[in-house]
């Protein structure tokens, strides 16, 4: 047969015998928490969305103030299918911040961040913020007015970090205000830095994922301590499970950029006035809405650069919450650590209402 003459050929120049082994050893436990590991496949399928369309958009795009609008204008009004590619590649980018978000608390209210996982979680809330300025760094892009304006408020408040703050937002905007150079630097990160960082990280941690396997959580191996854990094999049973959830994923972007095109929008001018009721993309919307609520003055102190090193704060927790976390090191679970989470979810589920719907109510 035409597969085995290819194996066999392979077989003789590359040695497949690890891969084989793999795939006949990686099992996946069974218990009532299995549906959550679907989630780190489907952010990595929308992942690989997001590269092959943006490839496809780079074909086109011309980074500079004079001609971003007008040739992503052109995508999609001239380039055949132009206007489908864009709409799932922003689909696909908000899609895949929402199973990341999904899969990251998944795997922190199990508890699946301990011992000896503590680098695997170290590298996905990595990843996690390297996917965040991904979505930032792409808003600006099209180069309209939502995203002038939310690009401007977005750097202004990273220019609030204390000391480093200035040169910062100067780094980030290529100069003292959001212009064409912005967009230029912009979309150097976008289609270099970033995905250089991405690469690296994410395959550090997939191969800890694969060394390490995939974790249960304290209750369930309380819940069946002294019996042997249920599992099924990575290859076929999970994998068939996960190309049945890609392959919906796919029908449900095809049918959000079919009915719902992503617009364009009006081109930005920088000496026109902000819109109102200007906010930044929902998942920066928690943190948009909360620092409106912080007063100017907090003694002594700007109310923004407490929230931002609040914020900073939070995130440098989250990343060593394994290291925190003594209790669930042990194997026992560890409700405070638990409340937390739900804390932080319900946090940003309520802020991120507020963001949208506080200003209607007025």
């Amino acid at each position: 047969m035409t597969g085995d003459r290819i194996t066999a050929w392979l077989e003789e120049r590359i040695d497949l015998w690890p891969l084989r082994h793999l795939i006949q050893k990686k099992v996946i436990p069974v218990h009532r928490h299995t549906v959550w590991y679907y989630f780190g496949g489907m952010t990595l399928f929308l992942f690989g969305i997001q590269v092959a369309t943006g490839i496809l958009l780079t074909l086109y795009y011309r980074p500079s103030g004079e001609e971003a609008y007008e040739s992503v204008q052109f995508i999609m009004t001239e380039v055949q299918f132009g206007w489908l590619i864009r709409s799932i590649h922003s689909w696909s980018a908000n899609l895949m911040v929402l199973t990341m978000m999904i899969h990251l608390f998944s795997v922190y209210l199990t508890q699946a961040y301990r011992k000896p996982r503590e680098l695997t979680w170290v590298t996905g809330m990595l990843l996690f913020g390297v996917v965040l300025f991904f979505g930032f760094s792409g808003y600006l892009l099209p180069w309209n007015v939502l995203s002038y304006f939310a690009t401007k408020v977005g750097t202004e408040i990273a220019g609030q970090f204390p000391l480093v703050g200035p040169v910062l937002m100067r780094l980030l905007r290529g100069g003292d205000e959001v212009t064409g150079a912005t967009v230029s630097r912009f979309y150097g990160m976008h289609i270099a830095i970033l995905p250089a960082l991405t690469t690296m990280i994410l395959g550090l941690h997939l191969f800890l994922v694969q060394k390490q396997g995939m974790s249960v959580s304290p209750a369930v191996e309380q819940a069946q301590a002294g019996q042997p854990l249920r599992t099924m094999p990575f290859v076929p049973n999970f994998l068939l499970r996960d190309l049945f959830g890609w392959f919906v994923t796919l029908g449900l972007l095809a049918a959000l950029a079919a009915l719902s095109p992503w617009e364009l929008g009006q081109k930005a001018d920088p000496f026109a006035p902000a819109p109102a009721g200007i906010r930044p993309e929902w998942y920066f919307v928690y943190m948009f809405q909360s620092l409106k609520y912080i007063p100017a003055k907090v003694g002594p102190f700007d109310g923004e650069v407490l929230g931002v090193l609040g914020y900073s704060l939070g995130g440098l927790l989250l990343l060593l919450v394994p290291f925190l976390d003594k209790r669930s090191a042990s194997g026992e679970p560890s409700p405070f650590f638990r409340w937390i989470g739900i804390g932080i979810i319900a946090y940003i589920v309520v802020f991120t209402a507020l963001g949208y719907f506080a200003p209607a109510l007025k």
